[in-house]
């Protein structure tokens, strides 16, 4: 066993106290800004129909503490998670406790006097302050590196390396890595940054020297009765300890647990939530109604990026080429045209002349200096406009703003087992895949990610994954 220098200082078993009492007077101080925000906005806007009066207990009392409860109750206080679903926890959090406001001021017969207009607003500021200040909070107290719960990581593979990647891109985690713990030699550049501080056989030793309590277990390959024993021996050690089963990649949303008592069994019920008739609806009005008014909004856009195209090359400034989609029916997949017109002869004569392009484009259905590319064309493929079109797929039914890459026939094959969970549902705008990398992941992974997506789905992974698509498209991550 390396020598241990680190040790846990003592105030830090008290962090997850401070860290709530911390949060909790920011939230307050958040719930009171968003009220004041909405009681001035309102008595700007309705001048002409009376200043608003709210009493100071409902004000700085009442709606706070509504607040707050909903707030614990979704474990916002005691539960370190990642922050897209701290952002759903406050959403949800928020839309109760607006709910609750309005029954207490039913109940204490002052809802007529109360503005419409003042609720709506405090729940759009509430959830705007809540989400913007807490993200600020974490990413301070991870800079300064105060508050952050130190843990130990058992393992050092390629599961191990994905947790930890998790643990550092993540402002919502707030863990502190104080090493690792791993039989064989560390080769993983992320993890070389941690000290390897034993064997698994150390473990009793390491946790006792360092009085960490807080222990993720990643090593997915271990042996089952290795891993019991490992288990025995850290519980009784350390508050919390996390096990990461050997399922990485298996579709875990909305994964509901099951214990067997007697014969100390585990039972996974596992949903796909996009086989689910109901979710698909959901979906689809999701879809629509947020296009319609997306539309509308970048139309302006549309009419530039339009024009440009037909001054910078001769034909058509919309492609449209046939995808596969729900069901296996083929549908137009509207595109801005990124390429010259005679693009498919030029390809047949790159393919039949350049085995290097030929092995690519079999590999990838891509190629990526492509010489068929236009110069208007090139600067919409790298920041991904040339698609924006696709709306029209969307409130034709034909797409769906998030879901699976639309493919062409030849590359159904490519899904093998996993092709019926692409023609379960609509292709998408946006996915997994251009959210991952994009071009730089290969097809396996690809597949992957959407058999992933389908089977995971919820309104709230797809708000994720658009806001994720907008921080890839300014970074140009990936694209050609």
């Amino acid at each position: 066993m390396n020598q241990i220098k680190f040790k846990i200082p003592k105030y830090d078993k008290y962090t997850n106290y401070f860290l709530s009492a911390l949060l909790f007077v920011i939230d307050y101080l958040s719930i009171v800004l968003a009220e004041q925000s909405a009681f001035v906005l309102r008595n700007w806007i309705v001048s002409d129909g009376g200043t608003l009066h709210i009493s100071w207990l409902n004000f700085w009392v009442v709606f706070p503490l509504l607040y707050l409860l909903f707030l614990n109750i979704e474990q916002l206080y005691n539960r370190r998670m990642q922050f897209w679903q701290v952002i759903e926890k406050i959403f949800q959090a928020s839309l109760y406790a607006v709910v609750a406001i309005v029954i207490v001021l039913y109940i204490g017969q002052i809802a007529a006097s109360t503005s419409r207009m003042f609720i709506f607003l405090l729940w759009l500021f509430s959830f705007i302050y809540l989400t913007v200040f807490r993200y600020l909070t974490k990413k301070f107290l991870e800079k300064v590196q105060l508050l952050q719960i130190p843990v130990l990581i058992i393992g050092a593979g390629k599961t191990a390396e994905l947790l930890v990647k998790g643990i550092i891109n993540d402002a919502g985690m707030g863990y502190k890595i104080i090493g690792l713990l791993e039989d064989n030699c560390v080769r993983n550049g992320i993890l070389k940054r941690f000290p390897v501080l034993g064997k698994f056989s150390d473990v009793e030793a390491v946790i006792l020297k360092t009085g960490v309590q807080h222990v993720f277990i990643a090593a997915p390959g271990l042996e089952q009765e290795k891993l019991t024993r490992l288990i025995y021996k850290v519980q009784p050690l350390v508050k919390n300890m996390g096990i990461i089963p050997n399922l990485v990649g298996i579709p875990m949303g909305g994964i509901e647990v099951e214990s067997f008592f007697y014969e100390k069994l585990m039972l996974l019920r596992l949903k796909n939530n996009l086989a689910r008739s109901w979710n698909r609806y959901l979906k689809t009005i999701f879809d629509f109604a947020l296009t319609l008014v997306g539309t509308v909004a970048i139309s302006p856009i549309l009419i530039f990026i339009a024009i440009w195209i037909y001054k910078d090359s001769p034909g058509p400034v919309i492609f449209k080429h046939t995808r596969i989609g729900k069901n296996g029916k083929k549908f137009p997949c509207y595109k801005f045209r990124s390429m010259c017109i005679d693009a498919k002869e030029k390809l047949a004569e790159l393919l039949e002349n350049d085995p290097v392009s030929k092995a690519e484009w079999e590999r990838d259905f891509k190629l990526k200096n492509d010489p068929r590319i236009t110069k208007s064309g090139a600067f919409l493929r790298k920041t991904s406009l040339d698609e924006l079109p696709q709306i029209f797929n969307v409130l034709k039914g034909e797409m769906s703003l998030v879901g699976p890459r639309p493919v062409i026939k030849e590359e159904l094959e490519r899904y093998g087992e996993y092709v019926d969970d692409y023609l379960m549902v609509k292709p998408g705008i946006t996915g997994m895949w251009q959210v991952s990398g994009r071009s730089d992941i290969d097809y396996t992974e690809r597949v992957l990610l959407d058999s992933w997506y389908v089977r995971n789905w919820s309104v709230w992974i797809d708000i994720v994954m658009l806001v994720k698509t907008f921080k890839v498209v300014l970074l140009r991550k990936g694209a050609y």
